[in-house]
């Protein structure tokens, strides 16, 4: 079992670029191990270090201004190859949610069913997130998943998200597929004697 998700209050990490595909979230040379320790660490791995391995001073990860458990990212995020690494990495980073107004299909799958919440908002309420932290870094965002609301703390801007009713179970209960499973054992058990 994991984490349970059910309401998360946090300040954001803004990166509003479009595109970020998953070889820039997890550099493919990372991906020699085949459990999910040590991944947060590499997380955007050439934007966030130097050849040396120095942090960059200029990526938001870098700044003392932007901390939370909130990546907010620009649209198309995790788009390119499929590795589950990347929802790894964002998780081992200590996020617990991404907002875009757009995640690639396996990517989105990939981080629900690691625990990760990607929520979907339209590009007017994306704009109105990067706007209000560029302005105020310690804004918070409330993600509400049982009412599946999204709102802006400091201005009250306030949006639904879509996410499948399985998926919200899971990510409410702690479960991944396997901990769903177990949970209906008996229900399961019955039908089988049916």
């Amino acid at each position: 079992m994991r984490q349970k998700f059910t309401t998360l209050r946090s300040t954001v990490v803004p990166l509003p670029i479009e595109n970020i595909d998953t070889d820039q979230i997890i550099p493919a040379r990372f991906l020699k191990a085949t459990t999910r320790e040590g991944f947060g660490e590499n997380l955007f791995r050439d934007w966030r270090y130097d050849k040396e391995g120095n942090p960059k001073a200029d990526f938001v990860m870098n700044s003392s201004i932007y901390k939370g458990e909130i990546l907010v990212a620009g649209k198309n995020f995790g788009c390119g190859s499929s590795r589950e690494h990347a929802a790894w990495a964002i998780d081992g980073a200590g996020f617990r949610a991404v907002v875009s107004s757009f995640f690639a299909d396996i990517f989105r799958n990939n981080a629900l069913n690691n625990g990760l919440l990607p929520v979907v908002v339209s590009e007017k309420m994306l704009a109105e997130i990067f706007a209000t932290a560029e302005k105020d870094a310690d804004m918070q965002l409330d993600i509400d998943l049982p009412t599946q609301t999204i709102k802006i703390l400091g201005t009250g801007v306030k949006e639904s998200f879509e996410i499948a009713p399985y998926k919200k179970q899971c990510l409410m209960s702690g479960y991944d597929d396997v901990d769903f499973l177990v949970s209906i054992r008996s229900e399961i058990e019955t039908f089988e004697k049916r």
